[in-house]
């Protein structure tokens, strides 16, 4: 995005007030979008219903939102930013290799522990979208690529540091981590199940040691 120019007319200065308003007015509106998604789903979205929630006409919010699609696709990149700055920015500050991967699945169990009440939005839109073609499931499948990508990454780098056996099927043990995320958002929010946070932790562990380079524990250990 370019700087604002420094020689703008004084008529041009005082659009910039309400264009920030504005601004700030959609940031609320998607807010209030995201946590009707996350009660409701993605299909329980609406002009209308969100107008309800936000406290606003259905004609201020489509100025905002040209159409429920629109909106859908909004909320579902405004759950990836706030994804992205939960689990994948402050996992990237640990070591690489192991600790990253560790860091990365722990952060990724703690979202979806504290969203056993309102639901995941990467979950709950796959069963809604996965056999509805659409830019909706696109934008979707998108996100939730993006972040997979991420994961198979810091498995990748791993193998690549030592770290991780040469073997190793990085597609493989991310669909190992993510059928663990999966087990526990079903066992934690259908089933209401005890303890289901540290059983995927201990599944978990078992995954990376089966992955895990001999030696290579003991010294993640010492350090």
């Amino acid at each position: 995005m370019s700087a604002i120019p420094t020689h703008r007319p004084p008529h041009d200065v005082a659009l910039a007030k309400p264009l920030q308003k504005g601004q700030q007015t959609r940031a609320a509106i998607l807010d209030s979008a995201l946590s009707l998604a996350s009660q409701m789903g993605l299909e329980g979205l609406s002009i209308g219903a969100l107008a309800e929630v936000a406290h606003m006409s259905k004609s201020g919010v489509f100025a905002h939102f040209g159409s429920r699609e629109e909106l859908q696709i909004a909320v579902i990149r405004e759950y990836h930013r706030r994804f992205e700055e939960e689990v994948f920015f402050p996992a990237m500050r640990e070591p690489r290799g192991v600790p990253r991967l560790r860091a990365l699945f722990e952060r990724w169990l703690r979202r979806v522990s504290v969203e056993v009440d309102s639901g995941c939005i990467y979950i709950s839109g796959a069963v809604e979208f996965d056999d509805r073609p659409g830019p909706v499931r696109d934008a979707l499948v998108s996100m939730v690529r993006a972040w997979h990508d991420a994961m198979e990454r810091a498995i990748r780098i791993a193998i690549e540091d030592g770290q991780l056996k040469d073997g190793t099927d990085p597609q493989q043990m991310l669909f190992e981590m993510h059928g663990l995320i999966l087990a526990l958002h079903h066992d934690a929010r259908l089933m209401r199940t005890p303890g289901a946070p540290q059983r995927a932790r201990v599944a978990f562990e078992r995954v990376v040691n089966h992955y895990l380079v001999d030696g290579a524990s003991a010294r993640r250990s010492r350090h």
